[in-house]
Order: C-alpha cells, then structure tokens, then sequence
C-alpha cells in the first residue's frame, strides 16, 4: 500500500497538467469503467493526457429502467495517451423479485494507432474487460456456464471538424468479442451460445465546445436464450472544463432477462485531473 501511495504521489504533478487536448475529445466513462459513451467504448483514452502526461480519472453512473436500476462507479488511469486501465463496480437491482446482482470489471485500452483529430485515419485502440460476477447463485439458475468472462474490442474513432452545418461530428466503430449475459450479470455463456462478435456504434455532434448531442446502438448475445435485446440510446454530454463532465441519455434497453420494454433514463458524472 504504501508503495501505491508513493507512485500516485508522483505522479500527482503529472496529472494537473494533463490537459493537453481538446475538450470533449476524451469522450465520457462507458459502464464498464472504460472511456467513450456510456454504452460503448471508444477509441479514445480517458482524460487529457497527451504522450508525455498522465491522467486520472473517476465516475459514477446510473441508470433507471421500468423494472431494473444499475449502479456503477470506477476509475481510469491514462498513461501517456497511449495506455488506459480501469476498474469499475456495477450494482443491478432487480425490482420485481428485489435482488441485487453485483459484478466487477478489470480493463485495459491500448492505442495502436492515430488521433481522432489530427491523423487522416481514424484512431484505433484494443481494449480488454475481465469481468467476475459476484453474485452467482442467480446466473447459476437460468443457465449461465461460469462466474467469470473477458470481453476483447476492437474500437475506431474519428472526428470531423465543421463537418455537419459546420458542427464537429464525432463517431466510433466497435467490435466486440464477449460470452457476457446482460453485460456479465447474469454471468457468462449458456445453452444457446458461448461466445460471438457483436457490433457497436456512435455518432454524436458538438453544437460548441461544451455541449455534444448523439446517439449510440449495442449489440448483445443471446446465450441464455431469454431474448436478449440489443441496447440503444441518446444523450447529451455537457463538459463544463476539462475537469468534469456530466451526461444524461435516454434509454431503450428493450427485454432483459425476459422482462420487456426496458426503457428509461441514465445520468453520469466524470471527474478527470
């Protein structure tokens, strides 16, 4: 501990000063503890350390649907720009049956490639989400082969300036190779699956430096075979400085774990220093 202690105390001058890019560009803290939107990671790193900078970065999130409530809060560390690791904890209370499930998410984001402003190709990242479920007996029940799963992505992003009626126009790609069961709560793999690549989108807009608009769609496997839907969302980013940010969305969560019409509201807030 103390050792710990000692590395975030110098490193604590190096994050004052990482606020070398653009603001917004970061993007917000994804639920599963990495940067990008709330549903989705993208390419980008969390906070505003540039090559030479380091960041550090916490946030809470939650998210209010018909019969569901998660609750999620974490951390991000940028190192360089060029490495992000995370850590987040998700609390999913089932109000029907009043249960609570509970699941936590080591994360890891390598920048391979590019900046989403300044190179010609969009940047590109891989990242890793090592995901334990914590709560077992219920994933166990309907199904789920194990307690624990990694999820492997692939994410692009870019942003173009002045490109719709002169606003900047951000958005991101993302592939993502996962057995997780409504994000990993309801544990991982089943009869109906073990495995598959899913496709994730972004695209938002910045009507001036503070306030972005967009939208996002994941998609999501079925492995448990309770018609798991794909997710879908709108929001609005407010980023007031480089040193927080909030983010409200509207929700479309469609049926979880067999219940429909999931629909509802999330609100998020991120501290970077």
């Amino acid at each position: 501990m103390n050792r710990i202690i000692s590395l975030f105390l110098l490193l604590l001058p190096m994050q004052i000063f990482a606020n070398g890019k653009i603001l917004a560009t970061p993007g917000v803290s994804q639920i599963e503890g990495a940067a990008g939107g709330g549903l989705v990671p993208w390419a980008q790193l969390a906070g505003y350390a540039t090559e030479n900078e380091i960041a550090l970065s916490g946030f809470c999130s939650l998210a209010n649907v018909d019969d569901f409530r998660l609750n999620v809060c974490g951390a991000q560390l940028n190192i360089y720009d060029r490495v992000e690791l995370s850590y987040a904890e998700q609390r999913f209370e089932v109000n029907p049956l009043s249960l609570t499930l509970k699941q936590h998410i080591i994360g890891a984001k390598v920048r391979l490639y590019g900046d989403i402003v300044y190179s010609t190709w969009p940047q590109f990242s891989v990242g890793i989400q090592a995901k334990t479920v914590t709560t077992w007996d219920i994933p166990s029940a309907l199904g789920a082969e194990d307690d624990k799963g990694i999820d492997v992505y692939l994410a692009a992003s870019k942003l173009h300036l002045g490109a719709v009626a002169g606003y900047n126009l951000l958005w991101n790609a993302t592939l993502r190779y996962s057995q997780a069961n409504e994000l990993g709560l309801l544990g991982f793999g089943g009869k109906e699956g073990n495995g598959s690549i899913n496709a994730e989108v972004s695209a938002a807009v910045l009507l001036n430096k503070h306030l972005a608009i967009g939208v996002e769609y994941r998609q999501k496997p079925d492995n448990l075979g309770l018609k798991e839907d794909d997710w879908q969302d709108v929001f609005v980013a407010w980023f007031p400085n480089k040193h927080i940010n909030f983010t409200l969305a509207y929700l479309n969560l469609g049926a979880i774990a067999a219940i429909d019409k999931q629909q509802g509201w999330y609100l998020s807030m991120t501290g970077t220093y």
